[in-house]
């Protein structure tokens, strides 16, 4: 069976990705792109390497997204709700944006500042549930998914089957992350490349500020945790895409239990790798793999390092992957490339 498509937010970065694992996918069919400003557009205007896919950039409405088996929502932040609340007429759609990743909405309007749209199933497949489980159990059949935030999944990868195995303390929990320039957007990229990030790394959202902190907290909590409490510093670095998160925290575990629970919860998964030596972003640019390695001192510390492409495994790459479990497709199934060259 073919399943046709729609891509809203199709001229951002995130739509650039998504189309180009639309187009490798078997079983999806591209029928329509949109986007705001660049409506009217040839998809070629915006993404240059899609110079053989004939398409106009559409309006990003609900008429025109409806009547498709899966629309991908590749919106800024608090625009996908709107969108989605017509969306009557489709089978599965996945929100590439934040609307409705947050279970609390204390949580969301202290950190979005609007109305909290509702949460829907949650999409990371690798994610280790406190009843034993995985978030890939819930996916099945449904129809409205969001998808993760970039960040959130480097750092939830890390944590999550240590929390689950009760190996670690998370009261004192310290993340950093050296995020590329596309996790700013499109628009604000152009301008960190050319100019601020060129030679340059920039700390920022500092201080607890940063938006992805609620969502972590909560996937912790679903992992098992009680009350965790995170210190969650991204820096930008003069990287097109990738992030690095460099995860600290205290060991209540042994050493060999911290081997099997990692082993235990990624050791048959199709795209997590754990490493004896800490991953490099390089090794996973443009694909939807995590690599981790972890690492003992003698402090007591344990650090977890975690490497995504955060427009891919971060976002595009986990919408397919969330989407493929929903339709019962294999969930490797246009997933398959073996990533970019620098």
């Amino acid at each position: 069976m073919t399943y046709s498509v729609a891509v809203a937010g199709a001229s951002g970065y995130v739509g650039g990705e998504l189309i180009r694992l639309i187009e490798s996918h078997p079983e999806l069919e591209l029928r329509t792109v949109t986007a705001h400003s660049n409506a009217g557009n040839e998809l070629s205007s915006v993404h240059p390497q899609f110079s053989h896919m004939k398409f106009t950039l559409q309006e990003t409405s609900a008429r025109v997204l409806n009547g498709h088996d899966v629309v991908f929502l590749a919106l800024p932040h608090t625009e996908s709700a709107a969108i989605a609340e017509g969306l009557d007429a489709v089978g599965v759609v996945l929100d590439c944006g934040a609307d409705f990743r947050l279970e609390s909405s204390k949580a969301w309007e202290k950190y979005y500042g609007t109305k909290h749209a509702g949460a829907w199933v949650y999409g990371l497949p690798e994610l280790t549930l406190a009843d034993g489980g995985k978030q890939r159990g819930r996916l099945a059949g449904v129809e409205r998914i969001a998808v993760p935030g970039c960040n959130v999944t480097a750092v939830t990868l890390a944590l999550a089957p240590l929390i689950t195995a009760n190996l670690i303390q998370t009261d004192d929990i310290v993340a950093t992350l050296a995020v590329g320039t596309s996790g700013a957007g499109k628009a604000a990229k152009v301008e960190l490349l050319n100019s601020e990030m060129t030679e340059n790394l920039r700390a920022y959202a500092v201080g607890g500020s940063h938006r992805h902190i609620p969502e972590v907290i909560q996937n912790l909590e679903k992992a098992g945790a009680e009350n965790p409490v995170i210190t969650f510093t991204p820096v930008l670095a003069p990287i097109s895409r990738g992030i690095m998160a460099v995860v600290s925290t205290k060991l209540r575990g042994t050493q060999q239990q911290v081997i099997e629970a990692f082993e235990s919860a990624y050791g048959d998964e199709n795209f997590v790798d754990l490493l004896d030596s800490p991953p490099e972003t390089v090794s996973v640019r443009g694909s939807n793999r995590a690599q981790i390695s972890y690492h003992f001192d003698e402090s007591g510390r344990l650090t977890v390092l975690c490497a995504i492409d955060n427009l891919v495994k971060g976002t595009a790459g986990a919408a397919i992957q969330s989407m493929n479990l929903s339709l019962g497709l294999f969930e490797t199934s246009g997933l398959g490339q073996a990533g970019l060259r620098p």
